[in-house]
């Protein structure tokens, strides 16, 4: 704990000064015997009440230190949200998804880990959402409307996107988005498709901040279970872009390496019947991508690991330590204490019949 007014410490050492000065009275007016005639009365006034005068005081003493305390302006280490955070969500949501290695399924459970990730963010964190499969789509641009990025969660599967897993393109895509968030692109680059890739387009166009807005710290949460299998850039690559723009990429390999899905009779993926193809997580590259833009790197095999992954990111993505002033806490108790003496006082007090 750190005071911005140390110096109002002092009166702590004011209050001990009357609590000695007090003590010191009482102890000498002891020794002078008190002159009653009626000794009946008296002993019933102090009998079973010699310790409880001394409560309100004990209690007043602690208000003003709490007084002093509070105004010496006390600050507290936490971690504290930053200056406009923007969190990335990227998920993949190509057909190896549907596999039920992770109840219920691969796609089931990073739905219900995100939803719960959202909900526990600060209302003040503004959230985007990028989907992929063979090619990236921006699903919602960064908002504070985290309602509209739980409907497209829930609406996931809905997007359409051609077969295949292109990392690389999906990091571009959220490269770009968290770029024009930032004001360090125009908006008509970070929205339209990247000139290197036809396969990456955007649904959902991001507002342009405002000119007086500060720049914000952009994270961006990758979730993925399969290898690159198409797409113009390499993974690496669009680390690298990532890592120039200075934004940490956090990534979860999801599945396990005995996840299959089964190819239909016609052609299509299912679960029912037909060619069964191993669909194993990539663990490798989702390793290197997050170490290579400075951000960190899980591995989720069933349900409950991916919550308790997203749930520990979203304790810290967005967040800085920081110090948080808690005067108003100190005022409170002090007045509560203050208010408990007087009222302590008036029931102690000595009545005489």
């Amino acid at each position: 704990m750190s005071f911005q007014s140390p110096w109002m410490l002092l009166g702590l050492v004011v209050i001990a000064a009357f609590v000695a000065l007090w003590l010191w009275l009482e102890r000498r007016r002891a020794r002078y015997a008190v002159r009653y005639t009626n000794l009946d009365v008296l002993a019933t006034v102090v009998s079973g009440r010699s310790w409880m005068r001394f409560v309100p005081a004990a209690i007043l003493v602690l208000g003003l230190a709490a007084l002093v305390i509070g105004l010496a302006r006390p600050h507290v280490e936490r971690m504290l949200l930053r200056e406009k955070a923007t969190v990335i969500l990227v998920v993949d949501t190509s057909r190896s998804m549907q596999a039920k290695d992770v109840e219920p399924t691969r796609l089931g459970a990073a739905q219900e880990a995100l939803r719960a990730f959202i909900d526990d963010a600060p209302d003040d964190l503004r959230i985007g959402l990028v989907v992929f499969a063979g090619e990236a789509q921006v699903a919602t641009p960064p908002t504070n409307d985290h309602e509209l990025v739980e409907a497209a969660i829930t609406d996931i599967d809905e997007f359409l996107v051609f077969g295949g897993t292109a990392i690389g393109d999906a990091l571009q895509t959220a490269v770009l988005l968290g770029r024009q968030v930032t004001d360090l692109v125009p908006e008509e680059e970070a929205t339209a498709a990247p000139a290197t890739s036809t396969a990456t387009r955007s649904l959902a166009q991001a507002t342009e901040p405002a000119e007086d807005e500060e720049k914000s710290p952009v994270s961006i949460l990758f979730l993925s279970d399969g290898a690159q299998t198409r797409g113009v850039l390499q993974p690496l690559e669009g680390a690298e872009l990532a890592k120039d723009a200075r934004f940490p990429v956090y990534t979860i390999a999801l599945g396990t390496p005995g996840g299959v899905i089964e190819r239909g009779p016609f052609g299509g993926f299912s679960q029912d019947s037909g060619q069964i193809i191993p669909v194993p997580p990539d663990p490798d590259t989702l390793r290197t991508i997050a170490r290579v833009t400075g951000g960190e790197f899980s591995e989720a095999r069933t349900a409950d690991a991916l919550s308790k992954t997203y749930d520990n990111l979203g304790s810290r993505l967005g967040r800085e330590s920081g110090e948080s002033e808690i005067t108003w806490l100190f005022l409170a108790i002090a007045a509560v204490l203050l208010l408990l003496a007087g009222a302590t006082a008036a029931f102690v007090s000595p009545r005489f019949p």
